[in-house]
């Protein structure tokens, strides 16, 4: 890793304060990164921006919902002023709903993770463009999931939604160009952040990704920022469009098997059961 690659570039990184958010922010911030955290818990913020300080990074938080436009607008001001511009944005910020087959989906729930998810990252690029494009051109980093490459039976509108940011990420990339923005977006695979800790470890669930994992093993936090330090850097000033794995190889094979978390849906000759 190229020590101090960031330097002086003001990042912001929504879902900040917890997992993949928390573990990019303080890699960023160590690299030189001003670094802006969002998410709607003071929290987790403020436990991610103390560990910044205390390792001497610069960082701040903002209370903010990606889904409210009014607040992401306020998130991206604050960022460019704190920094002095707007160099980076990692849209991390999302989530999965409920478990259960599609013909027992409430619309409410399936609405509510394709709005966190899908307009959540377009309201982060429709309101930061122009403050990457001022910089003198920019890294978008969308967070997109193996769900959105891989079946994942029962995940609902989850899978959806981070296909949806896979195809939007590629669209700005070729919108954007000209600008010298660019876009990629992660595939993460089974992390070991807070959200996965329902999963017990060893269990069928658990074991059915590592079987399905070519390295054998579940990946940290850690493993995806280190690729979205290297998409926020010049170094990597020559990709975008792209949709890269940090997976363990889990993509080569077949999705989690999540059977045991849903009543097995019957189909029966009048519908479903």
């Amino acid at each position: 890793m190229a020590t101090g690659s960031l330097e002086g570039r003001s990042v912001i990184v929504t879902g900040g304060g917890t997992g993949i958010g928390s573990a990019c922010a303080r890699l960023a911030a160590a690299e030189g990164a001003l670094v802006t955290i969002c998410g709607r818990r003071p929290g987790p913020l403020e436990a991610t921006a103390e560990a910044v300080r205390g390792a001497g990074g610069q960082i701040q938080t903002v209370v903010a919902d990606v889904t409210d436009e009014a607040d992401v607008a306020r998130l991206v001001a604050v960022a460019a002023e704190f920094g002095g511009g707007l160099h980076g944005v990692v849209a991390n910020a999302g989530g999965g709903g409920g478990l259960a087959p599609y013909h027992q989906q409430d619309v409410g729930e399936f609405e509510r993770v394709l709005h966190l998810n899908l307009v959540g990252t377009l309201l982060c690029i429709k309101h930061s463009v122009a403050r990457l494009a001022e910089a003198g051109g920019g890294s978008f980093v969308g967070m997109s999931s193996i769900a959105g490459h891989v079946t994942h039976p029962y995940f609902g509108p989850y899978p959806v939604a981070k296909a949806g940011i896979e195809s939007m990420i590629k669209n700005a990339a070729d919108e954007y160009g000209s600008a010298q923005v660019r876009f990629n977006a992660l595939q993460p695979g089974f992390i070991a952040t807070e959200v996965m800790a329902g999963i017990e470890r060893g269990g069928p669930v658990w074991q059915s990704y590592v079987d399905q994992t070519p390295l054998g093993d579940v990946g940290q936090p850690e493993d995806v920022a280190q690729v979205v330090r290297f998409l926020l850097s010049h170094e990597s000033r020559w990709i975008t469009g792209q949709t890269i794995a940090v997976d363990g190889g889990h993509s080569l094979r077949r999705g989690p098997d999540y059977s045991s978390f849903v009543r097995h849906p019957h189909l029966g000759p009048d519908g479903p059961a």
